[in-house]
């Protein structure tokens, strides 16, 4: 949400609340995975501006008892408890095993696992440090959602490209990522991850798939369990 502008991410807001009602009743949990906003910082006492719609739909289905999870992810990691206390949904910062119907899951936003990425990993580590996130609560929101929009943007436009390519399984951080977990833990399943705006299916061995989940300003796609496979859908 907040992605490339307000206009056409109130139109995406629509579409998202429309897909959660034609969802809410089948659904026994959802999972959000990272990257919900393309900015998000609690201030103490102001919430960020927008998105209305989408924070009610999601607090009726919670409310509703339908259990929701959010995970954070590099453009909103500074979510912290308004999510739980205002909406009833948990966050979540790192991934987490799951089980479900006796497959076992490995699941997470998926931002900084893997080889490479070096720089943004230390940035990270910087951006997760409380004097950041000290520092940063004493600018004006105005100012400083404005600056961190501003550098959303830019990272989103250099990325474009790469974001929208197939790397292949040996230069895909996350699937490198995969292949060497599953050398210390054979029973995982299904990893499922965001962050990698590329809809993916790849089998990795005769038990195990990894799936990414895509996005919302394009694909418009989401997994979805059914007790016995996971399936890769567009809505």
């Amino acid at each position: 949400m907040g992605a490339p502008n307000s206009k056409l991410s109130f139109e995406r807001e629509k579409k998202i609340i429309n897909w959660l009602n034609d969802i809410k009743n089948i659904a026994q949990e959802i999972y959000l995975m990272g990257d919900v906003f393309d900015f998000w910082f609690e201030y103490k006492t102001v919430v960020p501006k927008g998105y209305v719609r989408l924070l009610g739909k999601l607090a009726e289905l919670a409310d509703s008892g339908i259990p929701i999870y959010c995970f954070t992810g590099n453009h909103d990691m500074w979510m912290w408890d308004y999510f739980p206390k205002e909406l009833g949904i948990p966050i979540i910062k790192e991934p987490q095993i799951k089980y479900f119907s006796g497959k076992k899951f490995l699941i997470g936003h998926g931002d900084g696992l893997g080889p490479g990425d070096n720089a943004y990993k230390f940035l990270k580590q910087f951006f997760k440090s409380k004097i950041c996130q000290w520092l940063f609560k004493w600018i004006h929101p105005d100012i400083g959602i404005g600056i961190a929009n501003y550098f959303s943007s830019k990272s989103r436009s250099a990325n474009e490209i790469p974001d929208q390519t197939f790397l292949g399984e040996e230069k895909e951080w996350l699937i490198v990522y995969c292949k060497e977990y599953l050398k210390k833990d054979a029973s995982i399943d299904y990893f499922i991850f965001g962050h990698r705006h590329l809809p993916l299916d790849i089998q990795l061995n005769e038990k195990s798939r990894y799936i990414n989940l895509g996005e919302w300003i394009k694909s418009c796609t989401y997994a979805e369990f059914d007790g016995e496979n996971v399936s890769l859908k567009k809505y």
